[in-house]
Order: structure tokens, then C-alpha cells, then sequence
């Protein structure tokens, strides 16, 4: 009797076991936490009750809609963001982020989902017109940014700051003679500013560089990427990332030739 007994207790317990595995297994949804600094309208900002918003973050949504994973947003200054997907802190990089030949060796880039520019702001009086006024004047940038990348390597007077609201500030008050910053965010903050104070600040025609955007992940994780590019490219062909752009009335142009 005692055996029986035993050899029963034994079965429930197995029995138990691998229900409870089953319904774990089936119920678990893979959780993609990325990071970002949501001071980049309008690819990330941030609502007066503290979510970010904007056109990365729209696409993220869908990859994981697409995906059946669930999103979650951790927030932190720029230059923390490819330093903690490096570190494996988060599984991705969703910052308004350049794809470069120096930022490749530390993360794992998805195929990029659209083209943008570096663009120059500059005052409404300024004598400057074009990337070769800007020899011997200071420059403000967004630290760890390709715009700040790139000026140090032309040789520009920089000064860098943890936020693009601080270095379109330095511009407006004179502590420097131009601002270099994405076009797209560049486009949004100026047209804010420039509601409060009518034609004060000005984009110039010729762009600094043209570049392509995407997202980044851990070295490691190659197969994460593989899943996400699946997605990128349909959603690129279908017309929705096009579609996620005009609805935040931004201009889209496409990285599929």
C-alpha cells in the first residue's frame, strides 16, 4: 500500500510539473526593452505625463505587433544608450541612431529604415550660408551624435551638450554661431521655437552629410536582428513606416533603391 501510495504521489507531482510548464512556456512573450533619450522629435519625445511618443517608437510597436513581443521603453541620456545595449543592459537602441563604420564594431545594426541629413541652424542674422562659412566658428552639437563626430573631424570649434534643447539654447543665446542636428528634428524644433519667436532661427539649404538610420542591438544577438529585418522590409515595401512618417508630418525618404 505504501508503494502504491508513493508511486501515485510520484505521478501527480510529474503530472503537476509539466502542466506547469506547458502553461509557462505557452504564456511567455518575449519582452524587447530598448533604450532611448526622448529629446529627438519627432523620431522620440516626451508626453506631459512622461511616456515617449514619436515615429521610432511607432515602429517599434509594429515590429513587435508583428512579432507578438511586448515593448518596453527605458530612458536615459544619448550617449548612454549604444554604451548599455553594448553592455547588455537593453536589447536595443532606439535613438534617432546613425549607422557608422566606428559604432558598427560595438553593436549589431538592423538594415536601415530610412535616410536622413545632417542640417545646419543658424540665427536669422548670420553671416553663415553654407558648411564652408563655418571654418573658425563655434559649433553646438548633441554629445556622442555623428553631428558632433563629424564637426571635431572638420575641425569645428565644438561644444557638446547631453541634449539637443541645450545646444539649440546655446545658439539662441549667442554662445555659439551654429547648430548642427538632424534634419527631421531639426525641422520640428526650429518650427517650435520659431512659433514663440517669428523667423528667428533659419535651416540652411546645404545639408552637412546624408545618412541612414537605424536600429542597434548586441553583437550577440544576431538572430533577434534577423527577425527584426524580416519586419523592416515589409513594412518599408508595404507603405507603413512611410505612412508612420506623414502621420507625424515628416518627410520620408526611403533607404530601398
Amino acid at each position: 500500500m505504501k508503494k502504491t501510495i508513493a508511486i501515485l504521489l510520484a505521478l501527480a507531482m510529474i503530472l503537476a510539473l509539466c502542466a506547469c510548464g506547458s502553461g509557462s512556456s505557452s504564456s511567455a512573450k518575449k519582452t524587447l526593452t530598448i533604450a532611448t533619450s526622448p529629446d529627438f522629435p519627432p523620431f522620440e519625445n516626451l508626453s506631459g505625463d512622461g511616456s515617449v511618443y514619436g515615429i521610432e517608437i511607432d515602429i517599434m510597436n509594429k515590429i513587435c505587433e508583428e512579432l507578438g513581443w511586448e515593448l518596453k521603453i527605458e530612458q536615459m541620456d544619448f550617449d548612454s544608450v549604444l554604451a548599455g545595449v553594448q553592455a547588455g543592459k537593453f536589447d536595443a537602441g532606439v535613438s534617432g541612431i546613425t549607422v557608422t563604420e566606428g559604432r558598427q564594431k560595438n553593436a549589431l545594426f538592423t538594415d536601415p529604415y530610412c535616410l536622413a541629413a545632417q542640417a545646419i541652424v543658424v540665427t536669422a542674422d548670420s553671416p553663415i550660408k553654407g558648411k564652408a562659412d563655418l571654418d573658425g566658428k563655434k559649433v553646438s552639437v548633441q554629445t556622442a551624435t555623428t553631428a558632433e563626430e563629424f564637426c571635431m573631424a572638420a575641425g569645428y570649434d565644438v561644444s557638446s551638450f547631453a541634449a539637443n534643447s541645450d545646444a539649440q539654447a546655446a545658439l539662441t543665446t549667442g554662445k555659439v554661431d551654429a547648430w548642427v542636428i538632424d534634419d527631421l528634428t531639426a525641422a520640428e524644433m526650429v518650427k517650435v521655437y520659431n512659433e514663440a519667436n517669428p523667423g528667428a532661427l533659419v535651416i540652411l539649404d546645404e545639408p552637412m552629410t546624408t545618412e541612414p538610420y537605424a536600429f542597434a542591438f548586441n553583437l550577440k544577438d544576431t538572430d533577434t536582428v534577423a527577425k527584426v529585418n524580416e519586419v523592416l522590409k515589409k513594412l518599408i515595401s508595404d507603405g507603413t513606416i512611410a505612412a508612420i512618417f506623414e502621420a507625424n508630418e515628416a518627410p520620408y525618404t526611403s533607404p530601398l533603391k
